[in-house]
């Protein structure tokens, strides 16, 4: 028996374990995940809840586990249909919502409470703010977020194309879709999709798929297409999608690759000082995402971010595998 509680943020499913979830050993969450994706065991239980019958090919969910000291309140394992990611900012504000909601994290009912959690990439804070009990808002504190790479030419199906290589808690490529004739519309993302798993590939053995320090978080996790929507009154508007694992769709506006956009807008200078991004997803749900701090991270210029968005219970479910079942753990059909 697997015992879930399933949330939403901006459109995306986020899927918490909460009872049955595998016993993952390490001394951090980071090796922790180096040990869930070389278990065959582990793996079985990611697939059986994020596969079809049970789930489907753009399914999201997480494991939790200890955290890595007392500073933090919980640590998680992202999860998706291809494998375990490094990050997940979707995931994270819901993670806050529900620690809050369900009483793990006693709340302030009228004010704003910290929730902190450990993940692959490392330590970020999820602030829920309420007002009578009922939740506005939820802002997580990233990692820090750095440019890689800029203006590289990647040749694709519909010609060449530049894309920018930024990091924010995973490895992200940004491409421009009207540079290719696209839009960040549902009608167009059939080849947005397609293009997204060119660019990844052709980039899997760059350079720019290297984390500066440590191997762990190596590859290309998503390819973010964006669209320039002008300005609003507080800074930049801009839509996107973001095409990661193997054509994955995020229907949110991508927490972790938001602030690996805010590092790219930041550098080139279309983030003022105190202006906010208006970050759109495909389906028009928003996220906010601001610069609230200069570091050097990796020996390099990086900014810490602030991302903000809201979070919804979408079920609780309990989950079975009879032994009998010819399709078994599950299975895809993208």
């Amino acid at each position: 028996m697997l015992r879930t509680v399933d949330y939403h943020t901006g459109g995306e499913p986020f899927r918490i374990v909460i009872e049955g979830a595998p016993t993952i050993d390490g001394t951090s969450v980071r090796d922790r995940r180096e040990v869930a994706q070389r278990s065959p065991a582990i793996d079985d239980i990611r697939q059986l809840l994020c596969h079809e019958p049970r789930g489907h090919a753009d399914m999201y969910g997480c494991f939790l586990v200890p955290p890595d000291d007392d500073g933090a309140d919980i640590g998680v394992l992202f999860w998706h249909k291809d494998g375990f990611s490094t990050a997940c900012g979707h995931g994270t504000i819901a993670l806050g919502e529900w620690a809050v909601r369900t009483g793990r994290i006693p709340s302030d009912p009228d004010g704003v409470t910290h929730v902190r959690i450990d993940v692959p990439s490392g330590r970020v804070t999820a602030r829920v703010r309420r007002t009578a009990g009922v939740t506005q808002e939820v802002t997580f504190r990233n990692v820090p977020a750095y440019v890689v790479a800029r203006g590289l030419t990647i040749d694709t199906s519909r010609g060449p194309i530049n894309v920018d290589v930024s990091y924010g808690g995973a490895l992200y490529a940004s491409a421009r879709s009207d540079d290719v004739g696209l839009r960040v519309d549902p009608t167009d993302l059939t080849e947005l999709i397609a293009l997204g798993r060119e660019i990844k590939a052709a980039l899997a053995d760059s350079d720019a798929a290297r984390h500066p320090v440590d191997a762990r978080l190596d590859g290309i996790y998503g390819v973010i297409w964006w669209q320039d929507l002008g300005r609003t009154d507080t800074g930049p508007h801009q839509r996107n999608v973001t095409v990661f694992a193997d054509g994955e769709v995020d229907r949110s506006p991508c927490g972790s690759g938001t602030s690996a956009r805010l590092a790219l807008l930041d550098a080139e200078g279309t983030l003022g000082d105190g202006e906010v991004l208006t970050h759109e997803s495909i389906i028009g749900t928003t996220f906010s995402g601001r610069c609230v701090d200069r570091v050097v991270d990796a020996d390099r210029p990086a900014i810490i971010t602030e991302i903000s968005g809201m979070a919804y219970p979408t079920g609780e479910h309990a989950f079975t595998l009879d032994e009998r079942d010819p399709v078994g753990r599950g299975f895809v059909l993208r």
